[in-house]
């Protein structure tokens, strides 16, 4: 009878998934952890409401904020879409990468599963620091890296392409492709996935990381979620992506040609007919020239700012006097004819991918894009407050 007993103890062990020595099946807090979030009054969210909540899995589209408590090398080696780092054995030196949140916002903590403290303890001290809105998603990094993608930081990316241990995927528009990528990298842009998902490796096991113009750029999260969806299972985002390559001073694609024979060729004109100064890539306008007005605050009365990112990202934050037409959403011809008249137009987004996309767009249409632009620029903008990071053409 003992025996019976003590075999029908271990099944439900087994079955609920508290085995001690089992720890990857555990399906619920540990009795430790599970007394810190009763103290700390804490709600637990699931898998399902933490992806509900990711938007298109960048910073500015998320409508929440997730907060990694595990230590810092733990988050560069892999950490949910969108997340902030705040270590709960560094809280004061992390934590004021919410200063200007409001108390309301909804923030989600997590760490390394079920059995891990640093998420109850970091959403405490939130809640002390005056958060009202914290919640945990205690199943944590675990869970989600065996149904989902991860954001790798750099030296995971610095590795990979050392040791040629990863398919590195540039999801930018092959024109940016072009200024410079990551040697090494692979061309598929996030518009041309069906086309060219052929060139995805064989082996779905095989280590994939997908990039494009930094936190605010959706690309990469987009071919993730379509590797994800064919059943690849170790996809990789790096959310930071180009801009902070070449910030830390590593080398790119760019560069090292001979320099073009002098041709007799006419140049091309420095102005269009309106007066808007040109790039010395076509379909642009010039970087400098053009940010120069909007710091200023000046733009020209001839120039029509259109904003081409989604309604969401553009109630955000935009440059003064934009107006928004999410180009994604249209057709070459309905959405040219969406376009202000008799207006120079100029496009931006937020890393300068959609708004190159959407005059290529037109151009290959075969429509009149003689007073049509892209703004090539990395802009972040708290309603109309703009840091505007200029990009370096190609020619």
């Amino acid at each position: 009878m003992k025996v019976i007993l003590k075999s029908l103890v271990v099944v439900g062990l087994l079955t609920t998934g508290v085995l001690a020595n089992d720890p990857g099946n555990l399906t619920k807090p540990s009795p430790k952890v599970q007394k810190m979030i009763d103290k700390f009054n804490l709600k637990v969210v699931d898998y399902d409401y933490t992806k509900a909540r990711l938007g298109k899995g960048t910073r500015k589209t998320a409508k929440v904020i997730l907060v990694d408590a595990r230590p810092a090398k733990k988050f560069m080696a892999g950490t949910i879409p969108s997340s902030i780092n705040i270590p709960d054995t560094a809280y004061d030196k992390f934590i004021g990468q919410l200063k200007e949140t409001p108390k309301n916002k909804e923030i989600l903590v997590y760490c390394g599963g079920w059995k891990c403290g640093k998420s109850p303890k970091v959403a405490n001290m939130l809640k002390k620091d005056g958060f009202t809105n914290v919640k945990l998603y205690q199943a944590g990094e675990p869970e989600w890296k065996k149904k989902n993608y991860r954001d790798v930081g750099l030296p995971v990316v610095k590795s990979a392409q050392k040791k040629n241990s990863a398919v590195i995927i540039d999801a930018r528009p092959y024109k940016m492709f072009l200024k410079g990528s990551i040697p090494g990298a692979i061309a598929i842009p996030d518009t041309k996935v069906e086309e060219l998902k052929g060139r995805f490796p064989v082996n779905h096991s095989q280590k994939i990381i997908t990039f494009c113009g930094g936190y605010h750029c959706a690309k990469s999260h987009k071919v993730a979620k379509k590797l994800v969806s064919m059943g690849y299972t170790d996809v990789n985002v790096f959310a930071a992506g180009m801009p902070a390559w070449k910030k830390a001073g590593l080398p790119t694609t760019a560069g090292g040609g001979k320099a073009a024979p002098k041709s007799d060729a006419p140049k091309k004109p420095a102005f269009s007919k309106n007066g808007a100064k040109l790039g010395s890539d076509e379909g642009s306008i010039d970087g400098e020239w053009f940010n120069a007005f909007i710091q200023k605050g000046n733009v020209p009365s001839y120039i029509q700012i259109v904003d081409v990112k989604s309604a969401e990202e553009f109630k955000d934050g935009h440059i003064k006097g934009a107006i928004n037409i999410e180009a994604e959403k249209f057709k070459a011809k309905e959405f040219y004819a969406k376009l202000p008249k008799g207006k120079t137009i100029v496009f931006n987004c937020s890393a300068g991918g959609r708004s190159i996309e959407a005059w290529t767009k037109l151009k290959e249409a075969g429509l009149d894009v003689s007073e049509i632009f892209y703004f090539d620029a990395n802009i972040d903008c708290k309603g109309n407050e703009c840091k505007i990071e200029v990009n370096e053409p190609i020619d």
